[in-house]
């Protein structure tokens, strides 16, 4: 499987999330780059008249809101300073989108989102149909977090994945990751001159989340968060590009060039399949044998039998991981049994279920209908 630019284009990508990083969008000196920003726009523009429909997730409110509020550090001291900072930067930075679109003729509509809108499934579906409508209106929707309420414990932190979170609600074709580096490198080149662009990954293993490691770019996220939003999208069905904003009109340079790294998607799953398997969170774990990972990967349900360990608290329905026996999460599903119960009928097999519950029991801690693997 070979992923190609084509995939981004217009023609073959009806709607198409791109993220704007905030070294792109913001000068040192905490000021909008205008000029810069204009390119992108005209970009924005032609392919909106092409028929591809655009969903924007841009960063900057917080680099913009500590020059006007005239806090050190970027806003970033403190998370008191980061949420003030927010607050007073998402007006500027969207006032900006605004004039900028409706100069080319587009209604840019603000959304602002906490993790836990994209992580409760009710919420999600309520931002999922606000974001189909607004596409189906054309009017361009301009995503970014609410940082002026989250906090550290309950944010998503960096804009990489929230995108990729985006990018299954509005049901995109294809996510851009704009950022002031070309792609994944097979070492850091800025350290490295032997260095070389990796334009094509299918799979994304260890050795690709290893070349990750290490590397950064300014803002809150670095090359790890992109990684991590690349296996967020492409488990969704999205293939994903990570791409130098460097330049002007940057999605008409990528689509000549084709450098950046670009990310293969997976076959396209179920819609709640790919909300389990994009949630950066879950309420509990378990943890299974060889032989229930085995009988996972050949489409079985888990059976309490293969379960060796259970951690956190959880309800029925909840959303629980499952870890192989290295503790790696393998797969995410809907728990069938609370923790207490799980607890009690790890490592039994069915036939003792409802001697030791008292009830008669469902074969499956969590069935395969409800289950989705990574």
């Amino acid at each position: 499987m070979v992923a190609a630019v084509s995939a981004f284009s217009p023609s073959e990508c009806p709607r198409l999330v791109v993220k704007i990083g905030s070294s792109l969008l913001v000068a040192e000196d905490g000021t909008v780059r205008e000029d810069w920003l204009a390119t992108l726009v005209a970009d924005i523009a032609e392919r909106q008249r092409a028929g591809q429909k655009i969903v924007l997730v841009s960063s900057g409110a917080i680099a913009l809101g500590a020059r006007r509020l005239g806090l050190k550090g970027g806003g970033r001291k403190s998370l008191d300073d980061a949420q003030a900072a927010a607050a007073a930067g998402q007006i500027a930075l969207s006032q900006c989108w605004a004039e900028l679109l409706g100069a080319e003729g587009l209604t840019a509509a603000q959304i602002l989102v906490t993790l836990g809108d994209l992580e409760d499934r009710r919420r999600y579906l309520n931002a999922a149909a606000t974001l189909d409508r607004l596409l189906r209106l054309d009017a361009i929707p301009l995503i970014n977090e609410n940082d002026s309420v989250a906090t550290e414990e309950i944010r998503f932190g960096d804009n990489d994945r929230l995108a990729a979170r985006i990018g299954q609600a509005a049901r995109a074709d294809g996510i851009i990751l704009l950022s002031n580096v070309a792609g994944l490198y097979t070492a850091d080149p800025k350290r490295d001159d032997t260095a070389e662009l990796i334009p094509s990954i299918d799979t994304i293993d260890d050795t690709v989340a290893a070349m990750a490691e290490g590397a950064s770019d300014m803002g809150s996220g670095g090359m790890t968060a992109k990684i991590q939003a690349a296996r967020i999208a492409t488990a969704a069905g999205i293939p994903l590009a990570i791409v130098s904003g460097e330049q002007n009109n940057p999605l008409s340079a990528f689509e000549e060039t084709g450098q950046g790294t670009i990310f293969a998607a997976d076959r396209a799953p179920s819609a709640r399949e790919s909300w389990m398997a994009g949630r950066l969170t879950a309420t509990g774990s378990v943890a299974i044998d060889a032989g229930a990972a085995q009988a996972l990967r050949d489409g079985n349900s888990l059976l309490p039998a293969g379960v060796t360990h259970i951690s956190g608290a959880f309800d029925r329905g909840d959303v629980i991981d499952i870890l192989d026996e290295k503790g790696t999460t393998i797969a995410r599903g809907l728990a069938e049994y609370d923790s207490a119960a799980a607890e009690r009928i790890k490592g039994r097999k069915t036939g003792e279920l409802e001697a030791i519950l008292g009830y008669a029991p469902r074969p499956a801690l969590v069935h395969r209908n409800h289950m989705v693997l990574l």
